[in-house]
């Protein structure tokens, strides 16, 4: 028997590095599962969800080869994803590459090719794919990192079904450590990324337990001094009075300032749809609602953060009251003299808030009396977040750990100084890590004495995912400060609720295997709706032979290995474990079976060189879903590049700006570049500019004359040489842009090309931009008024008969011009 002080077994495998992996059974258990199909592995936090993804992966480029992708939601998490496969396997350092948004989109194509691991944000994949930069068909295996995320219009989704299609021998494994607050969303989730299994192991499970040690909330309330609710108080009174003003309108039920988020989307829908009935009372009601929502804003920050978050939010809110083009909520807001007061209250309120007390008191506890070595403090506000920090620094070595998104009054922190901190903290080179949401997912943080939690979080997922960062090698204390008679309170009993109804829906996940498996296969018929197969995962779930001859030679009773998603029990008759076992000799797999189904398997790729219709979109498209689904077509190709001119490029002489209604009346009123410049530059570049007006409404939009509308479209028709067609939405949009591009590539034997780059304007461009903008007579008479005269000054002496010698210039043109020249200048605002 081996010595109670030996190192624990390694895991060997011809692809992991040496004695580098403890073998815990039931990542062997969850490996095995999903390395024989497309599987959803729920594990808490810490226990190594992504060894499970790296166990499937060096199965798969042993047996299978090809390309391993995984994928997870930020840079830094991508980047330690990296860190940990090149320590753990036996793969040159250069194959194991990282995709995110610093690296070029031309490296990226060409690091594709030579990479064995790419690890990398959705977002990236994304634009590769609906750009035609990389090819799905020969990755064998695809881990989605903090898989929840998989709805909606999220890059996981689209990602998927490109994956499932495309893909000769796909294999999909999801991970979570909370995958939805219900089965209903769960199963979203599974549908989403085509996931067949669902394997669930909770901290109850008898192989999960040695690995974890008990973590108790505490609450501790908190009393709001007197000033502090004055402030508080004469921001609801202001709530209050404009919740009566949308009660006038019919759309809010009470005047109470604590609306739920539910009843104030209620009354935004309503207002909506006066808006979309062209009632004025719509438009009025919705910059009360802004205004609303702005207070309550800052209600939240004074209650649950500090007043020093709340004189921030201020500072911001006085800025863009004073900015040009600044909304009517925002005016009224910081005007009204009640918010006038409470903003002074705010500034000259100098006292220590008690939750900055109470923080500094608990880490004082945790790191000098109890001789603790590590804290994080999380926190929903960044002005928080750097706040607290200076305020700790005093006491602690503290550092803040935020995003990278800069903002007025705040900077971000770049990659790069994200990962210092991690390391340094790591390192224990400093004690307390102030950090928002960002450190919330997965993040190798190391286990820590005490997690706070500054505020409450209203959404199970984020809180059983703060909770894991404590726990994992050593007890440790979750403490959450919870500000009584507030919206902590209510936030308190919210995150209580989601959590019980999560953990129980786990349990209940694991002990309805059986029945969830049914009502995945029957959602998904061997995922159809991808094209795909469902049995080309390498040893589909359901092909007993395979999977008896994945275990042992001496076993072939298929009871023996098909439940495997309690997470109990066991023995060494789990699929795939021997692979992973240290003790087992036997190497010998069934080479070749995983291709046996995929001789005709369809893939996206074109069917011939030159065959698919190209289109090109503008980087800046992918907001809207067009490229995307234009994508999904075997027979369009799209390519995505920074445009200089228009939004899609359909051949050599098609360029197309696409608008929404709303952006096109914008567009005529102000913004940096009009439509007029914008349809300008696709005129000097390209022979035939259109313009897409999309969506209904038109001439519903702001307050502006129809006949207005009508001119703009005129100019553009006759000024600018552009057509002008109106699309319903997105998907009309689309069809439209395969029509015109077949037709240009396909019947006139067309090109795409793009060009029309926009440097500098040329002299020429500037002469002609000068006199174009005299009485609005546009790019055409413009070059034909140059084209008389010959310079610019010419133009502008000349007499109204010798204007009309030019081209395209009447009477009426002539007499405007000379207005607009010849008089004298008043500024009469």
């Amino acid at each position: 028997m081996a010595a109670q002080d030996e190192e624990p077994p390694s895991i060997d495998h011809p692809l992991l590095e040496s004695n580098f992996l403890e073998r815990r059974l039931y990542q062997l258990k969850l490996a095995g599962t999903a390395a024989n199909g497309h599987t959803l592995v729920c594990l808490p936090t810490g226990l190594g969800k992504t060894t499970v993804s790296l166990l499937v992966t060096a199965r798969r480029l042993d047996e299978v080869g090809g390309t391993s992708l995984m994928l997870a939601p930020t840079k830094p998490l991508v980047q330690q994803h990296a860190d940990f496969y090149r320590e753990a396997l036996q793969i040159p350092d250069e194959e194991i590459v990282v995709f995110t948004g610093d690296v070029s989109p031309d490296n990226r194509a060409e690091l594709w090719e030579e990479a064995t691991i790419v690890m990398a944000t959705p977002q990236v994949i994304e634009n590769d794919l609906v750009g035609s930069r990389i090819s799905l068909a020969d990755v064998t295996h695809l881990t989605f990192d903090e898989c929840h995320r998989a709805t909606g219009d999220y890059a996981y989704n689209y990602i998927a079904e490109r994956y499932h299609a495309d893909a000769t021998d796909p294999l999909v494994t999801g991970m979570s450590a909370s995958p939805g607050g219900d089965e209903e969303a769960i199963l979203e989730v599974c549908e989403n990324l085509g996931l067949q299994e669902v394997e669930v192991m909770t901290e109850e499970d008898a192989d999960v337990d040695e690995f974890t040690h008990d973590t108790e909330v505490e609450w501790e309330r908190i009393d709001l001094p007197d000033d502090v609710l004055e402030i508080r108080d004469a921001l609801n009174e202001v709530i209050t009075d404009r919740l009566e003003k949308l009660k006038e309108l019919g759309v809010a039920k009470s005047t109470q300032p604590d609306q739920s988020q539910k009843d104030l989307n209620r009354m935004r829908a309503e207002l909506q749809q006066l808006i979309n009935n062209d009632q004025s009372e719509g438009f009025k009601g919705m910059s009360v609602h802004a205004e609303v929502m702005k207070l309550r804003q800052a209600v939240t920050l004074v209650e649950t953060q500090s007043v020093e978050a709340l004189r921030r939010y201020f500072d911001r809110q006085r800025n863009q009251a004073r900015s040009s083009g600044a909304s009517k909520a925002s005016q009224r807001m910081v005007s009204d003299p009640r918010v006038r007061e409470a903003m002074r209250k705010a500034e000259s309120f100098d006292e220590l808030h008690p939750k900055y007390r109470k923080t500094r008191m608990l880490l004082a506890e945790t790191l000098g009396l109890e001789g603790g070595e590590r804290v994080i403090v999380f926190t929903e506000s960044r002005d928080t977040a750097e706040a607290l920090t200076a305020f700790l620094s005093d006491s602690f070595d503290a550092k803040r750990f935020v995003g990278q998104g800069d903002r007025e009054g705040s900077d971000g922190m770049t990659q790069k100084q994200q990962q210092e901190v991690l390391d340094e903290f790591r390192a224990a080179e400093f004690e307390v890590l102030v950090s928002t949401s960002v450190a919330e997912e997965g993040l190798d943080v190391p286990e820590v004495d005490l997690v706070l939690f500054y505020e409450p979080v209203p959404t199970a997922i984020r809180s059983i995912q703060r909770k894991g960062r404590t726990g994992r090698q050593s007890e440790g204390r979750v403490v959450v400060l919870m500000a009584e008679d507030t919206r902590d309170e209510a936030y308190f009993w919210i995150s209580r609720r989601r959590e019980k109804e999560m953990e129980s829906e786990l349990r209940e996940l694991k002990g309805m295997a059986d029945d969830l498996a049914e009502e995945l296969d029957e959602s998904q018929q061997s995922l159809a709706d991808f094209g795909g197969d469902s049995s080309s995962a390498s040893g589909a779930a359901d092909n007993e032979n395979e999977s008896e001859v994945k275990v042992d030679e001496n076993t072939t009773n298929p009871d023996a290995v098909s439940d495997s998603s309690s997470g109990s029990g066991g023995g060494s008759d789990q699929p795939g474990l021997r692979e992973f076992d240290a003790a087992s000799d036997d190497d010998e797999t069934a080479d070749g079976d995983s291709d046996s189904e995929t001789d005709n398997v369809e893939t996206h790729e074109p069917s011939a060189e030159g065959d698919a219709i190209e289109i090109v979109a503008d980087q800046r498209e992918m907001d809207a879903n067009i490229a995307r689904d234009l994508s999904r077509r075997e027979e369009i190709e799209v390519r995505l590049e920074t445009l200089d001119v228009g939004d899609y490029v359909l051949s050599d002489r098609v360029v197309v700006e696409r608008k929404s209604v709303a952006d096109f009346v914008d567009s005529l009123v102000g913004g940096d570049r009009s439509v007029f410049e914008q349809v300008g530059a696709m005129a000097r570049h390209y022979a035939r500019p259109i313009v897409v007006v999309e969506g209904d409404g038109l001439y519903e939009q702001r307050d502006i004359h129809p006949n207005a509308i009508r001119g703009s479209l005129s100019s553009l028709a006759v000024d600018f040489g552009a057509s002008v067609l109106r699309t319903e939405g997105e998907a009309e949009t689309m069809e439209l842009f395969a029509v015109i591009a077949g037709r240009e590539q396909k019947l006139s034997d067309r090109e795409v090309s793009v060009h029309g780059e926009k440097q500098s304007k040329t002299l020429a461009e500037q002469q002609e931009y000068v006199v174009s903008s005299i009485a609005e007579i546009g790019p055409v008479t413009a070059r034909s008024l140059l084209e008389e005269f010959g310079t610019v000054e010419a133009v502008m002496i000349a007499t109204e008969d010798e204007l009309q010698a030019a081209d395209g210039v009447g009477q009426v043109t002539a007499e405007r011009m000379r207005e607009v020249i010849g008089s004298d200048y008043s500024n009469y605002s």
